[in-house]
């Protein structure tokens, strides 16, 4: 069969089931459940992620679920706010349900294969009736009917699983990258919380320790504030002329130090970073987890870059590392004294540099911290490297999957 002779059917004629969101937002509590929704903001680029996701009672489950408990191999197309993002449901472990704004689909298993399905409706024939069916004058969203009926070109449902095969062994290899950078994370957080929150750094059972205002701390430890430990905002040149690398707010991770979304730009009006710098958000420091990115992506070619005016650069000094800076910035204590510094009119609350000022911290010396960054140091630049990785894995595939779905190219 060639591509030309696939057949174009309605999604709905190759599904066992199409199931449209409650239209109306289901009462979430503040604390953990074995429940969990998902919303527009957990589905993208393929993927569904559970991370933010808000929790409800069983009750509220069970009555948002009474048409369909998602399950394995369902996938979400987001209707509205963005429109056409989609995701798969991976796991059989949770017990979730979508959202407002989210349609589930439901493969049927001898017509359609549900990878096949989750990639072509991230190709441009999927994607392009999407937009063409989006409607509405401030927010962009389409019609249920009219998400029943998107057409699918289908090639044999042989050559359906062997396409999605080929594309979801990308995202597999891009899912492990994903944990191990994640693990690797978490370790560097375990050893920064280890030696300088609880103070079990190496031979520390030889060292004095005395009251302070902070409590507990090791007796040849200063006192200091952040501003005079590190360089907050400092003086740095850029280029004028030509293109250079740009950060926007969108670039910075809510869960680890990764940077995305980096672009060529002229101008320098903004931020100014170089490697080692730690980007901490102005106007997103929230608690839970914080927009914060640690640089390491420039080279010879480009050893300064900017970004979002909204960025506070924190820089290494004589006192800290930049690792320990970046850890710093991750602390809860931290953020916390950053939220509380926040002023201007509802919805524009900045977070203001004097809180650096008074933000304290029991200053180790300069050995223990140059021991601890050659320490973590690694973890950095492996996250970095599987970083890297995963953008050239996520380029292979995005130039493969329209070549593939499309029939350009033949298996």
């Amino acid at each position: 069969m060639t591509p030309e002779s696939w057949p174009e059917v309605p999604i709905k004629d190759v599904c066992l089931s199409i199931i449209d969101c409650v239209n109306k937002t289901a009462p979430v509590v503040d604390y953990e459940t074995p429940y969990k929704m998902i919303r527009t903001t957990n589905v993208k680029n393929g993927v569904i992620s559970l991370k933010g996701a808000r929790f409800v009672e069983k009750a509220t489950f069970e009555k948002w679920t009474r048409r369909s408990v998602p399950q394995l191999g369902d996938v979400v197309l987001t209707r509205e706010a963005p429109l056409g993002d989609v995701g798969m449901i991976t796991t059989s472990s949770e017990k979730i349900f979508i959202g407002q704004r989210l349609m589930q689909y439901r493969a049927d298993p001898e017509k359609l294969d549900p990878y096949f399905f989750l990639y072509a409706l991230q190709a441009p024939f999927m994607q392009e009736q999407l937009k063409a069916a989006g409607s509405g004058s401030t927010v962009e969203h389409i019609r249920v009917g009219d998400a029943e009926n998107l057409k699918i070109k289908l090639p044999s449902l042989e050559l359906q699983k062997q396409i999605g095969k080929v594309l979801n062994a990308y995202d597999v290899i891009i899912a492990n990258n994903c944990r191990r950078i994640a693990i690797l994370e978490e370790m560097a957080q375990s050893f920064y919380r280890e030696w300088f929150v609880h103070f079990r750094f190496p031979d520390h059972r030889q060292v004095s320790f005395v009251d302070s205002p902070l409590g507990i701390m090791p007796e040849n430890w200063k006192l200091v504030s952040a501003s005079e430990a590190m360089q907050i905002n400092p003086r740095t040149k850029l280029p004028k002329e030509g293109e250079k690398l740009f950060v926007p707010m969108s670039g910075l991770s809510e869960d680890s130090m990764l940077i995305g979304d980096i672009q060529a730009k002229a101008g320098n009006s903004g931020a100014k970073f170089i490697n080692g710098d730690t980007l901490f958000s102005r106007i997103t420091p929230c608690l839970q987890n914080g927009k914060i990115g640690y640089v390491q992506f420039l080279d010879k070619a480009n050893p300064v870059g900017f970004g979002s005016t909204e960025f506070i650069v924190l820089r290494e000094s004589k006192l800290l590392t930049s690792e320990y800076i970046y850890l710093l910035a991750r602390s809860m204590p931290f953020r916390e004294n950053a939220i509380k510094s926040m002023t201007g009119a509802s919805g524009r609350q900045r977070v203001q540099n004097a809180c650096f000022d008074s933000f304290k911290l029991a200053l180790p010396p300069k050995e223990l911290v140059e021991e601890f960054s050659k320490l973590v140091r690694p973890m950095f630049r492996s996250i970095h490297n599987l970083t890297q990785r995963n953008e050239n894995l996520k380029q292979q595939r995005d130039m493969l999957l329209p070549k593939l779905i499309s029939g350009q190219i033949q298996l």
